[in-house]
């Protein structure tokens, strides 16, 4: 993600002091893990700065509409992606940190007066994109077979797996052996 770098002027002079700051940003897309995710209509951002004494708290709200891959078929997924922004930029870096901070979860103010924002809605947007994308929620997928998508025709051969599989099932069950006892139904007398 490109940088989004502002400037802190005399609107964030003092403790307590904000700066509501938002637009939109024309980012193309975004890689979390192997996937591979698009924004066609870029990210809009609205976001408050608070200089909360020791650094700038910023918070607020990411949006966008994103087009990945749907782990089942391969199709296209489109989703919207709303995200809470959460970001702290330090003044100067502690002098230690609390024993139970393994990671910061800071960055500090830029020698020049300046934060980047683009890490702080970067990880808003992942942190909303769905672990499993699918392009619909009762996406069928590939067929195992012959890798049709069966979305769009029934191949005929999850059917044929099925089957098999039941059958399996059947003659594998502890029970399978009642199935060729003769209980003697015709013998008896009445």
């Amino acid at each position: 993600m490109d940088a989004l770098i502002f400037a802190l002027d005399e609107r964030l002079a003092n403790p307590g002091d904000t700066w509501s700051v938002g637009g939109h940003l024309d980012e193309t897309g975004y890689e979390l893990g192997d996937h591979e995710f698009a924004l066609p209509q870029g990210i809009d951002y609205d976001v408050v700065l608070t200089n909360a004494g020791e650094g700038i708290l910023a918070t607020g709200l990411v949006r966008a509409h994103v087009v990945g891959t749907c782990d089942r078929c391969l199709e296209d997924a489109e989703f919207d992606v709303a995200g809470e922004v959460d970001g702290y930029y330090l003044f100067e870096e502690p002098e230690r940190l609390a024993e139970d901070e393994d990671e910061a979860d800071y960055e500090l103010v830029l020698p020049d007066r300046t934060i980047d924002l683009s890490g702080a809605l970067l990880a808003a947007l992942v942190m909303e994109t769905p672990f499993v994308v699918l392009c619909r929620e009762d996406c069928l997928g590939l067929c195992p077979v012959c890798g049709a998508n069966l979305n769009e025709e029934d191949c005929g051969h999850v059917a044929q797996l099925e089957e098999r599989r039941e059958r399996e099932r059947l003659e594998s069950s502890p029970f399978a052996a009642l199935a060729g006892l003769d209980f003697g139904e015709g013998d008896q007398e009445g």
